[in-house]
């Protein structure tokens, strides 16, 4: 796995001219290497690859990251990186610039003189865009984790508990089948909270005829799925069948006609046209979707700005909404992979309007 990753990173780095990279971001770091521990840096350049850890880890580190050589750092992590930079005559090293504070790189700046800083942003992250089969087979998992999770939560919900007692319900349920945690804070949100597209759980009390909004995912062996399902607590009122079904049809719509070769803007506007032509434009007010992986807001982004291409191997959400103040809000998101005629479901519960009677 590491091998082939960084192959890809040195072939990055032939095209911006990088004689050696310093990786200091976790994510990256254990997308490159497979090393979990929390402490570590990688050194790559065109003939050998670094992981550098301290003591703690060193086994660890030797388990997990293959095809790496593992470099025990002391104190001074930029006194032992300046050895394998003179070691390898490296004259210049990229850095990622959106990792790196700007008091952390005027000390690298002082302690590896006359090593030239070069600031890169997206090298890793461009490898990370396009997901191998691997990595679609356990996103797979993780988004089967919550559609298990959404199963359970039908059961369970019920007027007079509070929203944060069921977002804990929600971590509970998924920790005890292997999540590491949950891929950001759990969002329940019931009745006129429901039209806030990113309330998390309070100590409101569920009650009878509204909303409850569940937004939620799984970090499960290193990869996050995102999902949310919206339904009604008792007897609905006509409002809430028609605003869910105009967010469904939307949903359904994109899903249907997402392809490779689309634009982020396009992407968007495959759900934002049709909640707008019924007259809800205005309360339609984030992005259709963005990328996942290993972290929950990745490349690319489903957005009116966005040009990013989409291509086979990105994993988005899509996760059209509409939000009424004072009244509440439906958004309905699945987790899919960009494939080569279209795009796939990783998600896979069910979308109907749903009643929880009681």
């Amino acid at each position: 796995m590491a091998n082939s990753r960084v192959s890809r990173l040195r072939e990055a780095m032939r095209e911006k001219r990088l004689e050696a990279v310093w990786i200091t971001g976790n994510v990256n770091r254990q997308y490159l290497t497979g090393f979990t521990g929390t402490s570590g840096y990688v050194l790559v350049t065109m003939d050998k690859s670094y992981l550098l850890t301290d003591f703690r880890y060193m086994t660890q580190a030797a388990d997990q990251a293959a095809g790496f050589e593992i470099v025990e750092h002391g104190p001074s992590v930029a006194s032992t990186l300046t050895e394998l930079l003179s070691s390898q005559k490296i004259s210049e090293l990229g850095f990622e610039e959106d990792k790196v504070v700007f008091s952390t790189f005027r000390a690298y700046e002082e302690d590896l003189d006359p090593v030239k800083l070069i600031p890169t942003a997206g090298l890793v992250e461009g490898l990370r865009l396009f997901k191998d089969d691997h990595e679609l087979k356990l996103m797979k998992q993780a988004a089967e984790l919550a559609d298990q999770t959404f199963m359970h939560m039908l059961k369970v919900l019920r007027p007079g508990v509070a929203e944060r007692d069921m977002a804990l319900e929600i971590e509970v349920f998924m920790r005890k089948r292997g999540a590491t945690s949950s891929s950001f804070d759990t969002i329940v949100a019931s009745g006129e909270r429901s039209a806030l597209p990113h309330g998390v759980a309070s100590d409101r009390v569920l009650g009878s005829g509204e909303f409850v909004k569940m937004d939620f995912g799984a970090l499960l062996n290193g990869y996050c799925s995102d999902i949310t399902r919206t339904v009604v607590l008792g007897k609905p009122a006509p409002k809430h069948r028609e605003i869910y079904d105009i967010v469904l049809e939307a949903q359904l719509h994109t899903l249907q006609h997402l392809r490779p070769g689309m634009t982020g803007h396009e992407a968007d506007a495959l759900a934002r046209d049709i909640i707008a032509r019924y007259g809800y434009g205005e309360q339609f007010g984030h992005s259709t979707g963005h990328g996942l992986g290993m972290e929950v807001h990745e490349s690319p982004r489903l957005s009116k700005l966005s040009d990013d291409v989409l291509q086979p191997g990105m994993v988005v959400t899509v996760e059209p909404g509409i939000y009424i103040p004072g009244f509440g809000g439906v958004r309905i998101e699945d987790d899919v992979v960009i494939t080569e005629d279209g795009c796939r479901r990783l998600t896979e519960s069910s979308k109907e309007f749903t009643v929880i009677d009681f």
